[in-house]
């Protein structure tokens, strides 16, 4: 009897934040400038890597090239990425801490502050990028994700190496977006939400107006989130809405951005369309809200379940 032939899951290899990520969540009404009764929690996270975890959830092969310090935080990193079922290919510099975020917040589970500690990152990287292991694996994946904690001399090298492979970038903060302005039109696809797309265009803008704006940038494909408003897709077959379903509870917002960016990157690399892709990452977003965890566990059935929910892409005029 003939055997059936294998099917290789597309691989990708991503670059950039997988640090420990603390979230404390104020149990009451927010006080600022006083103390607030709440509970913390410490995981492991970072943009590019909770990503990446809903990448590898939803059938994708994956490699990670981070950078983290010699202290007791890194094994924890380390630990998660093996866990994930993700190739750790990451430098440690033993002599630095390892980089971290901590997000405080409200009882709704909506950010209050956020502060980075991750100056390892723009250290290390422009250098880490040129070594032969980075072209290496670049050479062995299908596509490549990264995200702006790396600096731009970095990205622009990464870019080059990259050889026609898809680019997918994640923008991390208003802050940091700016470090991709170079590189915009080399870009297959860039996730950012709203304050993102501010920052690279200069002003605040909504539906046509802002892919127009986006476009005259450089950037030729985006995905702008904007929490419980629609989110805004386009590329060269035109611009198109999706409205989040309303999630069945509210746990943390914290990730929901990470997740759509894993599910519609895995769905891209399956092959489906832009509009297609998108309803999978919001199908993953509402499962991020709906979970305590930064990234979700979640089975086929829960994932086609909540796929369900989503409505159609709608055509922006």
């Amino acid at each position: 009897m003939p055997t059936s032939p294998t099917i290789l899951a597309p691989t990708i290899l991503a670059l950039g934040g997988a640090h420990i990520d603390r979230r404390g969540q104020v149990s009451g009404t927010y006080v600022p400038a006083a103390s607030n009764p709440g509970m913390m929690r410490e995981d492991v996270g970072g943009v590019v890597f909770n990503a990446l975890r809903s990448v590898v959830k939803r059938g994708v092969s994956a490699s990670l090239i981070s950078v983290r310090g010699g202290d007791a935080a890194a094994d924890t990193v380390a630990s998660a990425i093996d866990n994930a079922g993700i190739t750790d290919l990451s430098v440690v510099f033993l002599d630095r801490t390892t980089p971290s975020y901590t997000a405080l917040i409200d009882a709704e589970g909506e950010l209050i502050v956020g502060l980075a500690d991750m100056a390892l990152y723009d250290l290390a990287f422009p250098k880490q990028i040129r070594r032969s292991k980075v072209r290496e694996a670049i050479a062995a994946a299908d596509a490549i994700l990264c995200d702006a904690n790396l600096p731009t001399s970095a990205l622009e090298r990464l870019v080059a190496l990259a050889g026609g492979r898809p680019v997918f970038a994640i923008a991390v903060s208003p802050a940091k977006v700016v470090r991709l302005t170079p590189l915009l039109d080399r870009l297959s696809l860039l996730f950012m939400n709203r304050r993102e797309a501010a920052a690279l265009v200069g002003a605040e803008m909504s539906g046509k107006t802002l892919v127009d704006a986006l476009r005259h940038v450089g950037l030729q494909a985006g995905v702008v989130t904007a929490g419980s408003a629609p989110a805004l897709g386009y590329d060269d077959t035109g611009v198109f809405e999706l409205d989040p379903p309303a999630p069945r509870r509210v746990a943390d917002v914290t990730g929901a951005g990470d997740a759509l960016t894993g599910a519609t990157v895995a769905a891209l690399l399956r092959g489906l369309p832009l509009r297609a892709a998108l309803r999978e990452g919001v199908a993953a977003a509402m499962l991020a809200i709906e979970s305590p965890e930064a990234v979700p566990s979640f089975t086929s059935a829960n994932f086609a379940q909540a796929l369900a929910l989503v409505p159609e892409a709608r055509e922006v005029a």
